[in-house]
């Protein structure tokens, strides 16, 4: 079986779509991931020795230029996207059985074109809940087009979502369509998701609700990794108590000196060591003090089980790294489903939510002060174990035994 991958978004779009590349590769698929082509994402997919195809602009210059919430250029990036996916996504499918993908809406949307053009299967798969229709919670606000603050009925607002979405998308994803031989499409956002959209999330810290949607949670993509941790890392390590780990992920921060230093002083406030993590923040050191250190690129889950608490943004990703841990977690929630994870997190009482995207000293020392409880670390430790691990097993199976199937619809 060749099974293509198309991911457009950050390395919490890019490194669960790894882990399951590798299960597939270890089951017999042939693989191929079509991802942005920055430098991380591709050294990344080598290490694990996944194929990987440059596909669109790299991802790192937009997250860190772009105004939260803006959608200055946001047109032009959306149409960008739905090219590369009709140009260089469908080359790197043509011959193969299925095309899985993530990411923004432009891009899944043309995905799924691609995919109807060769008639193979088509999967949509979502890491977060957020963005999935449901009764149970609001829709995101799209970049640009707020929601009626006062409106209540959920459904209601699912559909105002999806005549947004078709605003802002439908008309140049149906003119490529065209261009492609292809009708157009009635609603961009459905024809995207299909009826039958994966969610590759742990039931038990993001347990899914039963929709008009045919969910098929898989459990989270999680990669093991067994990259040793540097040698200064584990020295600093081994030289006194767990620290504190402190990072944003691929989530840029407003004066991100500032925020090195609050966290500094809110974790050293406790007593407490701490490692810092660069991220596309680029966090660095505010002192030369030996109770401080910083890395780049490391084995989180190494690290995440050697520390006393984790203070992230709230990405899908992390927090499944950290739960998986055991470690007690800080959530400073930025945006997008960052909050939601930050609410999983405080809701089965194995850490606490920050209130609000720009911690003091002061606050996010109130916030540590209750993840680092002997009665948060037991109850870290106790919903740890209940967590699954056998995601990507879940999904390769899913998908290789619907590729022994006859008759099985292009679109999962």
């Amino acid at each position: 079986m060749r099974v293509v991958f198309s991911t457009y978004g950050a390395r919490g779009s890019v490194e669960p779509i790894a882990g399951l590349a590798v299960r597939l590769r270890e089951l017999g698929a042939e693989v191929r991931v079509c991802a942005p082509p920055d430098k991380e994402f591709a050294e990344r997919l080598a290490e694990l020795g996944v194929e990987m195809v440059p596909t669109g602009a790299p991802v790192r210059p937009v997250v860190t230029t772009v105004t939260p919430g803006s959608a200055a250029g946001l047109a032009q990036r959306a149409a960008d996207l739905m090219a590369a996916q009709f140009d260089t996504v469908a080359a790197a499918a043509e011959g193969g059985d299925a095309l899985v993908a993530t990411g923004p809406l432009p891009a899944t949307a043309a995905a799924r074109s691609v995919a109807d053009k060769l008639g193979i299967r088509y999967v949509h798969v979502s890491h977060q809940p957020v963005s999935l229709p449901s009764p149970y919670r609001r829709p995101p606000a799209r970049r640009g087009q707020p929601l009626p603050p006062g409106a209540t009925d959920n459904r209601a607002l699912w559909d105002l979502d999806a005549q947004i979405a078709n605003t802002m998308f439908g008309e140049e994803l149906n003119a490529q369509r065209a261009s492609a031989g292809l009708p157009p499409v009635g609603s961009v956002r459905d024809y995207a998701f299909t009826d039958q959209p994966w969610l590759a999330t742990d039931p038990v810290l993001s347990p899914w609700q039963p929709t008009d949607l045919d969910v098929v949670q898989t459990g989270a993509w999680i990669l093991p990794d067994e990259r040793p941790l540097p040698a200064e890392l584990a020295a600093f390590l081994d030289a006194g108590t767990a620290p504190v780990y402190v990072g944003f992920g691929s989530t840029p921060m407003s004066a991100p000196e500032g925020v090195a230093r609050v966290a500094v002083e809110a974790v050293r406030a406790h007593g407490r060591r701490v490692v810092v993590s660069r991220g596309w923040a680029d966090l660095a050191l505010i002192d030369d003090q030996d109770d401080c250190f910083v890395v780049g690129e490391v084995n989180q889950q190494a690290l995440f089980r050697r520390a006393a608490a984790v203070v992230h943004h709230g990405s899908a990703g992390t927090t499944a790294t950290a739960t998986c841990a055991g470690a007690p977690q800080v959530v400073v929630p930025q945006g997008a489903d960052q909050p939601y994870w930050a609410g999983r997190v405080a809701d089965l009482g194995i850490g606490a939510e920050h209130e609000g995207p720009m911690p003091t000293a002061q606050s996010l020392s109130a916030a540590l002060k209750a993840a680092l409880t002997p009665e948060t670390r037991a109850r870290a430790t106790a919903v740890s174990g209940t967590i699954r691990t056998d995601g990507v097993t879940v999904a390769a199976k899913l998908l290789l035994g619907a590729a022994g199937q006859e008759g099985t619809p292009v679109s999962a």
